[in-house]
């Protein structure tokens, strides 16, 4: 995985699942700026920085995380907090990466 300096002034770390990262033509880790980071607000981000993801990690409308897609910071799992939850402090600093990661289904 490249590395990205840490955080400054509200930039915060994001790795998308591969079949994303082709879709947006980026390398394995992205930056996106925030105000406050959390959950919704790095989405916005991301959306908003490559707009080609818009509807590829939430529903358009209701802007709930798709049904593949899991999202994880500091060892947590945060695919089922809302969307005000702020992130932790080590994702904030730019130190920890927030993660969205494609769920694997089978039987």
């Amino acid at each position: 995985m490249s590395r990205l300096p840490a955080a400054v002034g509200g930039q915060v770390r994001v790795v998308l699942p591969a079949h994303l990262r082709t879709l947006a033509g980026t390398g394995d880790e992205i930056a996106v700026r925030v105000e406050r980071p959390t959950i919704g607000s790095v989405l916005d981000a991301v959306e908003r920085d490559f707009p080609v993801l818009r509807g590829t990690i939430r529903d358009h409308v209701t802007l709930q995380r798709r049904p593949f897609l899991r999202f994880f910071a500091c060892g947590q799992d945060l695919s089922h907090d809302l969307a005000g939850t702020p992130l932790p402090p080590a994702v904030s600093r730019g130190d920890e990466p927030f993660l969205v990661i494609g769920a694997i289904a089978g039987g």
